[in-house]
């Protein structure tokens, strides 16, 4: 019993403080069922690495020396020296997405490049806040509703924030359904959300679906060759899906991989939520940075679709243009939730598919392009 109170009496307020984060964690991931796969082991290896003395941490012990606790090894070895676990991760989301109705309708792209202003203007912002530049590109890439490439722009720069970027991409990603909405509403009128968009879908043949992902990787080397390892993974994951012959290694890809990676990628961050590091000042201004950064994405691409309808013979929805950011599919799920509570009859699911998809790849060559400025 004396080992308990000892126990207790070592946990600091800051310590205390983390166990509500997590248990926060915990419940949106099983009460509200956001993002559960990541915010579940978040939030429970949030708990584990603020124990006292916690065994999931490296520590010297006398008489033993030194001890590898299992989370700081995992991120030692997964992120902080290779980055696998966000690239292994990039391998099955790509093989999860059918760039189909992008490659039908090309003109989406320009939506998914659209949605990434809030990336750069945030990154302005966070510098005149006085982040150092480092952690200000990290704090800005929040912006591209992409957990995995946050966390590894993140490290990658080494920002001192790793923990609060982590934890703010993936629950702005959660909160997808509701963030959305209320950005968009916003800047767009009943009327403009209740416009339609006739959906004609084009045959894409065999073998573009296989060069596609080729031709993307040259390109991302090419322009911003940081990409590389983001943009290459995700079309290789791809190129798996869509080659015809590895169907086996495709479903595996996008199921058994995905799924442990997923597992092990959510608890390894926890290590950068050490009390010390995230119960601070700047974390909170940077949760209120990554909400900035998501909100202005979404609007930004709504603007930029009202802007494209000066010109266009062919109308966009503006609300098309919110769905360039890289949440997929939630995204394009909430398009076509609001079209459709605008007039029953407007489905633009199909469209916003297109877009998000697009921001899916806009997102991972901002994050290169990043890395090419500030590495």
């Amino acid at each position: 019993m004396s080992f308990l109170w000892e126990g207790l009496l070592a946990i600091t307020w800051q310590q205390a403080v983390m166990y509500v984060v997590g248990g926060i964690l915990i419940y949106l991931a099983i009460g509200k069922q956001y993002e559960p796969a990541l915010l579940l082991p978040m939030g429970f290896g949030a708990i584990l690495v603020n124990l006292p003395a916690s065994g999931v941490l490296d520590q010297v012990t006398q008489g033993v020396g030194q001890t590898h606790g299992i989370i700081q090894w995992l991120f030692e070895n997964g992120i902080e020296i290779s980055e696998a676990f966000p690239l292994l991760l990039f391998i099955g989301i790509g093989a999860m997405i059918d760039f189909g109705p992008l490659l039908s309708n090309p003109k989406m792209f320009l939506f998914g490049a659209a949605a990434q202003l809030g990336i750069f203007l945030t990154i302005i912002l966070a510098t005149a806040l006085q982040f150092d530049i480092r952690d200000a590109a990290s704090i800005g890439i929040i912006g591209a509703a992409d957990g995995p490439t946050s966390i590894l722009v993140s490290q990658v720069l080494k920002s001192r924030y790793v923990g609060a970027i982590a934890v703010a991409a993936y629950s702005y990603m959660a909160l997808v359904p509701i963030i959305q909405p209320f950005a968009i509403k916003l800047v767009t009128t009943k009327k403009e959300r209740a416009m339609r968009m006739p959906y004609s879908p084009g045959q894409v043949s065999r073998r573009t679906r296989i060069l596609f992902p080729i031709v993307v990787s040259f390109v991302a080397g090419i322009v911003a060759p940081a990409s590389v390892s983001l943009v290459g993974f995700l079309m290789f994951g791809n190129l798996i899906r869509e080659c015809g012959v590895l169907n086996n290694l495709s479903e595996t890809a996008q199921h058994e991989l995905a799924n442990l990676v997923t597992l092990l990628l959510g608890i390894t961050i926890s290590f950068s939520m050490r009390a010390e590091q995230f119960v601070t000042k700047e974390t909170l201004l940077i949760l209120c940075l990554g909400l900035f950064a998501f909100v202005l994405d979404s609007v930004g691409g709504v603007l930029f679709a009202k802007l494209l309808n000066l010109f266009c013979k062919n109308k966009v929805n503006p609300m098309v243009g919110a769905a360039g950011i890289s949440a997929f599919p939630m995204s394009a799920r909430v398009i076509e939730k609001l079209g459709v509570e605008a007039d029953h009859q407007n489905h633009l699911l199909m469209h916003a598919v297109g877009a998000n998809v697009a921001g899916q790849i806009a997102s991972v060559v901002a994050g290169g392009v990043i890395l090419g400025f500030f590495m």
